[in-house]
């Protein structure tokens, strides 16, 4: 095999954009939402801080989201296994634009009201969590079963262009054109992808559904528990997430440790440029079938990279590790969501999407909490050793704790193995 054969090998799958239009619509669409709410996520703080000129409001933010996050996260994902999905991604969808033209039309006032910040960011916060869970629910829907693994390359790809762009984008127009364009802009391309899911033909649950309520919400959370290899992911990332993420550090890293600010935005971008690499060369990610051994590796490797670039020399260096660093997580992630997506049933996609949601959403929150106080106990750059060490060590905890998650393989498992001929009875017709 020539050296171009293996460089090919690398090249990201493509085949499930040109084979399926409602993937394509799909992916679009969730890169649009994304890279809209990036502006959003941007515009709102700085438009607190601009009114206030206070921190403590900035963190309050944050806070007020908090509960919505985890409500309708959950309350999402029942909706999600019991209504059509399709339907609930348009409803949800124009409920975030209007709410963001409510944000466009007080950001344009003579006085922009604070009290009405905080409501819309709440509501805004709940429609996206009561949208996100039909969105991944319904992606596997989209494109055969043997290419969930590279339409979940392909989803994290999108997802990082947006995470990139938005921000960026964002500053910019608070720069040139003021805060309110930036949810001018929101609200249009929220529009424009809404409408995207009105071009997705519809997808009627395979099987009988359960009415969302406490209790099939309790009975997702037990499913996700008592499986021990879906477990297993989920306390990995939040293992990573708590212990190694290292963001919140980074003004402090380029104030104290390398003395120039104007570095701060190559921290920040590194993680998603190493992110962006990592789903580029994913075409070797189909050929692996441990995908528990993949994930606990990947997630070991993130960590030992942060801790890395805690002990690095020089700036340079330490951007290479966190580059690094945001690579190997997303190689975990892939693996993770395609564990996901391969192996929950269709009637229970949608609540497990939302425990899903949840484990990388508090993960990072309650990572700041943990890194701000060692950063301001210790150190900055302790901070993000120890953090990186400790990421390595819960890890393989975790893979010795859960041996089914660490023995995983995708062409044995019995719950692979099931959805797996449940899809191709469905696609038989």
């Amino acid at each position: 095999m020539s050296l171009f054969d293996h460089l090919r090998a690398l090249r990201m799958d493509t085949t499930p954009v040109r084979e399926h239009k409602d993937f394509r619509l799909l992916l679009v669409s969730g890169t649009v939402f994304l890279f809209g709410g990036m502006i959003t996520y941007v515009a709102i703080p700085y438009q607190v801080y601009a009114l206030t000129g206070s921190n403590l409001m900035v963190g309050l933010i944050g806070l007020v989201e908090l509960v919505p996050l985890v409500v309708f996260g959950l309350w999402g994902g029942a909706l999600a296994d019991h209504f059509d999905r399709r339907r609930l991604l348009i409803v949800a969808g124009l409920a975030q634009a209007v709410f963001v033209a409510v944000l466009a039309v007080n950001a344009f006032s003579d006085e922009p009201r604070m009290w009405l910040i905080f409501l819309i960011g709440a509501l805004l916060t709940s429609a996206s969590a009561l949208q996100r869970p039909s969105r991944e629910a319904l992606m596997p829907r989209t494109v055969r079963h043997d290419q969930i693994a590279a339409a979940q390359a392909l989803t994290s790809f999108g997802a990082q262009m947006a995470m990139l762009a938005g921000p960026l984008v964002g500053g910019l127009l608070i720069a040139s054109v003021g805060i309110g364009w930036c949810f001018v802009i929101d609200v249009v391309g929220i529009t424009v992808a809404a409408l995207m899911f009105v071009a997705m033909k519809p997808y009627p649950h395979t099987v009988e559904t359960t009415p969302p309520s406490l209790r099939s919400i309790a009975e997702g959370i037990t499913y996700g528990v008592r499986r021990r290899d879906l477990l297993g992911t989920y306390v990995v990332d939040l293992a990573a997430m708590f212990l190694a993420m290292p963001v919140v550090l980074f003004p402090a890293l380029a104030e104290e440790v390398y003395r120039d600010p104007e570095v701060l935005g190559l921290l920040y971008a590194a993680g998603t440029v190493g992110a962006m690499l990592a789903t580029v060369t994913s075409g070797w990610i189909s050929r692996v079938h441990l995908h528990g051994r993949a994930i606990v590796v990947a997630a070991a490797v993130y960590g030992g990279f942060i801790a890395l670039a805690g002990l690095a020399p020089n700036l340079w260096v330490a951007l290479v590790f966190f580059t690094l660093a945001g690579a190997a997580d997303m190689v975990s992630g892939i693996f993770r969501g395609t564990v996901w997506n391969q192996t929950i049933p269709e009637h229970m996609r949608g609540r497990l999407a939302g425990i899903e949601m949840l484990s990388y959403s508090l993960g990072p929150q309650m990572g700041q909490v943990r890194a701000g106080f060692v950063a301001d106990a210790w150190s900055p750059r302790a901070a993000v050793v120890s953090g990186g060490l400790a990421c390595v060590a819960g890890v393989t905890v975790t893979a010795v704790w859960l041996h089914d998650f660490w023995s995983y393989d995708a062409r044995t498992d019995q719950h692979a193995v099931t959805e797996r001929e449940s899809r191709a009875r469905v696609a038989q017709g």
